[in-house]
């Protein structure tokens, strides 16, 4: 049944009016975080209420802890924590220990990580008025983290105690931190974290002190569980996001990773690992087993809402740490937390390198043993990266100029058939097939091809798609200016833009549309003088085409974009002076009517494609033979 024009604007009216209900009546921000405060109050209360008392460790002041001796802490915590109750309680102090490439901050409460600060590199924020503002570049320093193992102990229920309910005792020996929790039989559970300098590798080793008879299964596995909330670090956050992930190593196969994009979960069974990894685009936070972590990790990735979230990611890890029954028991890994720099992680070893984005295809390949020691050499001698992508492209170009040059040649040789293939054209206007025939016929006799210009573009393609992986995940382009661009690793901005314009994301980079700009121009430069009768889409495509691709490279890293902007430039260059000035035309023309002259002999593939360019043309001339008679 049709509705009328008054019920259609009836309803129509109630739309409105319901939603302009929803926006007065709509909690305002600071009411829904005022509702969120009592919410989680409301949670904190039942969840108290629903914990027995024993099972909760107190905070206590300094003057309070000091007054309990060992058997009253033993009363007070020893039903949640059995011979642990000495460590149950305490005062949660830092404990700094740094080298001359990073500051590493520990915390008594748990005696694990507070955060890294890396001090030659720094995080880079937009101030006021647009200005960029350098602040100090932390790792692993959301409250939320967690890095705990849980320690099956006798008379304790449940899977155990956590070491991040444990308060530590600190003693600082050089470079090194040991961090104890003693228990009530003189034994204890120790972490030890111990740094040199020119790395961002850090021992770190657990120690199992007189715990033999106080653990519960032991000659088994402890388990560690590592939560690493990334922060957002980079400009992009959003591609930031997508070479941001855990990636994890068996030891007897290649490095793999969970999903970049979306929540993902990978459970290794029947595996032992040598490391994981929670890696963002250009820094890493990794743990490194001497021999290996038992089978049955668990690695996770958490993808938020980048428009609602602070965090970029949630990275996780469940490890099973193997651990012998004997009265003393060492388990010796390693702490990696830094820069994505290529050798400082190949150096490592066991493929820790695998951890940069450079992808694991050809192009891979291309980007680490190819681009990357190009690059390298480059910048021993160039200290501006912009300049070196100049230098790179000019060295490319050089390169597949000999293939560039029989291009140009192809195009000259159809700009010298155009006259000819008109006249052809117009012999045959009424009749598609015959002028298809005839082309062909034509190509072959003066040996010009339409497609003879395709082949540099072929090869130089592997260039640009490994250059569209390694230009974000190479560190070295990271915070480098060049001309109006002050990181060549993210997108420039020429100038902000209402962010409701589609595609665009709320900029204009310069080097994106000078790139736009002389793709226009190299295709209108390139072409004039080619015949698109047979597909005149084509002709307006190619200048469609940089429009449509504008949007896509316009928050790409820099340096990609003026690389292409460089390309097209050289092209442009070398098209005008390789045409005009080294191409004789007449000599081309006459070796051309030269070689119409000489007997041809068709090849296999030729000779059957014209023979069926004929037998269609006889089955067109039957149909319309056919279709004479009937009228």
């Amino acid at each position: 049944m049709e509705m009328d024009r008054s019920t259609i604007v009836g309803l129509v009216l109630i739309l409105i009016i319901f939603a302009v209900w929803q926006t007065v009546v709509a909690p305002s921000p600071e009411e829904l975080e005022a509702q969120q405060r009592y919410q989680d109050s409301i949670t904190a209360l039942n969840e108290a209420t629903l914990t027995p008392e024993a099972d909760i460790a107190p905070e206590f002041t300094p003057t309070e802890l000091a007054g309990l001796t060992d058997s009253a802490r033993q009363a007070k915590f020893g039903n949640a924590f059995g011979p642990f109750a000495a460590s149950a309680a305490g005062e949660a102090k830092e404990v700094v220990v740094e080298n001359d490439l990073m500051i590493v901050t520990l915390n008594t409460k748990g005696g694990n990580i507070k955060r890294v600060e890396l001090k030659e590199y720094a995080k880079m924020i937009e101030g006021e008025e647009g200005k960029m503002v350098k602040l100090p570049l932390y790792l692993m320093e959301d409250e939320k983290n967690r890095f705990e193992y849980t320690l099956p102990v006798n008379g304790v229920s449940g899977a155990g105690i956590n070491t991040s309910d444990l308060y530590f005792t600190p003693k600082v020996e050089g470079q090194t931190v040991i961090m104890r929790a003693p228990t009530s039989n003189g034994g204890y559970f120790e972490q030890r974290y111990s740094l040199k300098d020119g790395t961002y590798l850090m021992d770190y080793d657990l120690r199992f002190e007189g715990l033999n008879q106080v653990l519960v299964n032991q000659g088994g596995n402890i388990q560690l569980q590592w939560d690493n909330y990334l922060d957002k670090i980079e400009r992009n956050s959003q591609y930031e996001s997508t070479l941001s992930t855990m990636y994890f190593k068996p030891t007897d196969d290649d490095s793999d990773y969970c999903s970049c994009t979306s929540t993902d979960s990978e459970t290794v069974d029947g595996q032992s690992l040598k490391w994981v990894a929670g890696s963002q685009q250009f820094f890493t936070s990794a743990l490194l087993a001497d021999n290996s972590f038992s089978p049955g990790s668990v690695l996770a990735t958490e993808v938020f809402d980048l428009e609602t979230s602070p965090d970029l990611e949630k990275v996780s890890a469940t490890l099973n740490i193997p651990v012998g029954n004997s009265n003393s028991e060492a388990v010796g890994m390693q702490l990696y937390v830094g820069p994505n720099e290529f050798d400082r992680l190949r150096a490592i070893g066991h493929d820790l390198s695998d951890v940069i984005s450079f992808g694991r295809s050809i192009f891979g390949g291309i980007n680490r043993w190819i681009i990357r020691p190009l690059f390298g050499f480059l910048s021993k001698y160039i200290s501006n990266m912009g300049i070196a992508i100049l230098v790179l492209t000019l060295i490319v170009k050089l390169l597949v100029y000999p293939l560039t040059y029989k291009m140009l040649v192809s195009n000259v040789k159809m700009q010298v058939l155009k006259p000819e293939l008109e006249k052809m054209k117009a012999k045959h206007k009424d009749d598609a097939q015959a002028q298809q025939m005839e082309q062909m016929k034509m190509y072959q006799e003066y040996g010009a091809s339409p497609l003879g210009g395709c082949l540099p573009m072929v090869l130089q393609m592997p260039i640009w798609f490994a250059l569209y992986r390694f230009f974000p995940a190479s560190i070295e382009f990271r915070q480098e200016s060049f001309l109006w661009a002050n990181d060549l690793s993210t997108y420039d901005v020429l100038t902000k833009i209402p962010d409701w314009i589609p595609f665009m994301q709320g900029h204009i980079s310069l080097f994106a549309v000078l790139w736009a700009i002389t793709t226009v121009i190299y295709a209108y430069y390139n072409s004039r003088h080619m015949d698109y009768s047979a597909q005149p889409m084509m002709k307006y495509f190619q200048y469609v085409m940089p429009i449509l691709f504008l949007g896509f490279f316009n928050s790409f890293a820099a340096g990609l974009t003026a690389y292409l902007f460089f390309s097209n430039t050289f092209n442009i260059a070398q098209t005008i002076i390789t045409k005009n000035f080294l191409i004789d035309h007449d000599k081309l023309k006459a070796k051309m009517e030269e070689n119409r002259k000489k007997p041809k002999k068709k090849s296999g593939f030729s000779a059957r494609l014209q023979e069926a360019l004929k037998e269609q043309q006889r089955q067109q001339a039957a149909q319309n033979g056919t279709k004479k008679k009937g009228k």
